[in-house]
């Protein structure tokens, strides 16, 4: 028999749940969710994204895909203050902020001052207001 292949991706939560991604697997992924950025959150190419996220397997998976649209990637921490992130908003003239559901809350006290902010984009499984959701578009 033939050796499987290697995984392109090898995720493990603190808990122990696995993600595995072939590179089949990954291409395919990050296809779909560059069309996520390009489509539903009408970003183009040269356009910048801020990401505050935790290290989960959709902040790989943005990551790829934002090379793939030519979008610029711009990964935060979920440290950052509301004066911070409403700074480096402006500063990036970013176009799309990416974060999970559980840091959502805390974010959205720097959005209103973000003048080139267009779309919001939500990793995981609730739904917020305003925001688009990652799992339901892919």
């Amino acid at each position: 028999g033939r050796k499987p292949a290697n995984p392109a991706f090898w995720w493990v939560s603190d808990g122990g749940e696995e993600v595995k991604w072939s590179f089949e697997e990954l291409g395919s992924l990050s296809r779909k969710a560059a069309n996520v950025l390009s489509e539903a959150c009408g970003l183009q190419r040269g356009d910048r994204v801020m990401a505050v996220l935790p290290r989960v397997p959709e902040w790989w998976l943005l990551n790829v895909a934002c090379m793939r649209a030519g979008i610029v990637f711009i990964p935060g921490t979920s440290q950052l203050t509301a004066k911070d992130l409403s700074y480096r908003l402006q500063a990036a003239k970013a176009k799309c902020i990416i974060t999970s559901d559980t840091l959502a809350p805390a974010l959205e006290s720097a959005l209103p001052g973000s003048q080139f902010l267009k779309s919001k984009l939500l990793v995981g499984r609730g739904s917020r207001d305003g925001w688009l959701n990652l799992k339901e578009l892919l």
